[in-house]
């Protein structure tokens, strides 16, 4: 069975590297030439996954259409605001997709598989997420992670192409609730972030996540998801990790806010996509069409979008009205 990656960034990447230990026929495809070359001949992706020793001789192919041809299977995973775009011109593919893009589209409030749907009918399309930091993948650390898909064979599929000893594989017929679980915890994780960075401790950090879950779940409920995926590895898992690791992308995004970094040098110095960014703005318009409660995610959005000071935000927070646990 082949497989294409599409998006050399540090999660395709890792993917890739995923499939080639595992002996399968794959191909990465990217728009960088030159960091093409450089993992086929140096086993290196010095841009996205710096210090990580990758195998030489990993297909490389910088021409979609050459890289999607002969492919049983396409792993998408290309930042979110360019999703459409590479699907649209897909849409002949009538194999596996896997979307490993955790995002929600703004204008349309669609996940990336509901994108992959509208922009490849004869797809079968499975959702791949969790816990799973690209580096400590590379690094054979003991990950696992969640397939989800209506179609249990193409769950199944994607299970046997990634499980790995060191990278255990699920099935789950929920992917709606797996997407939003992977969307909604970056935003969580900027706010995560915001609260190291102006220097409070955990206490402050186990207190977010919990209650994030919950807001999470609410959303995720109003569009259709199962209550049980936001305790499995697509919810709960991959919150905690996002929340607490310094590898996250969103996390440091959040710190760098907290200790008083200008939001646009921020964004115009970050090597990889910051997925909570635009995510905020997303949940928060998704939140209102669907009448839900998202405070986390409201004051995560004010902060962003409409520059409203940090410790006012969290402010906020803290001084809303006492209520029962939900």
């Amino acid at each position: 069975m082949k497989t294409t990656v599409i998006g050399a960034g540090a999660w395709g990447t890792a993917l890739t590297r995923l499939i080639y230990m595992s002996e399968g026929e794959v191909c990465l495809w990217g728009r960088d030439r030159d960091s093409l070359v450089e993992l086929e001949s140096k086993g290196k992706n010095q841009r996205y996954l710096p210090g990580i020793d990758l195998p030489m001789g990993i297909q490389t192919q910088s021409d979609l259409i050459k890289a999607v041809d002969g492919a049983d299977c396409l792993v998408l995973a290309v930042p979110s605001n360019a999703f459409r775009e590479i699907t649209s011109q897909l849409n002949q593919f009538n194999g596996v997709v896997v979307s490993v893009t955790k995002g929600i589209e703004f204008s349309t409030g669609l996940t990336m598989s509901g994108i992959v749907k509208e922009n490849m009918p004869l797809a079968e399309v499975v959702v791949l997420s969790g816990p799973t930091l690209a580096e400590e993948v590379c690094r054979d650390m003991p990950t696992a992670a969640v397939s989800a898909s209506k179609c249990f064979d193409a769950a199944t599929i994607v299970q046997r192409i990634f499980h790995r000893p060191s990278f255990r594989v699920y099935t789950s017929k929920d992917p709606i609730g797996v997407e939003l679980g992977g969307a909604l915890k970056n935003v969580i994780a900027i706010a995560a972030g915001a609260s190291a960075g102006l220097g409070f401790g955990d206490n402050s950090k186990a207190a977010l996540v919990t209650r994030a879950i919950a807001e999470i779940r609410r959303l995720g409920l109003a569009c259709g998801a199962k209550s049980e995926t936001f305790s499995g590895l697509g919810g709960l898992g991959d919150l905690t990790v996002t929340c607490f690791s310094s590898l996250s992308r969103n996390y440091q995004f959040g710190q760098r806010i907290g200790r008083g970094e200008n939001l646009k040098d921020i964004l115009e110095t970050s090597i990889s996509a910051i997925e909570g960014f635009p995510t905020s703005r997303s949940a928060w318009n998704l939140a209102r069409k669907r009448k839900v409660d998202t405070p986390i995610i409201d004051e995560v959005y004010a902060m962003l979008y409409k520059g409203k000071d940090l410790r006012q935000a969290l402010l906020d927070l803290t001084t809303r009205s006492s209520k029962s646990e939900d």
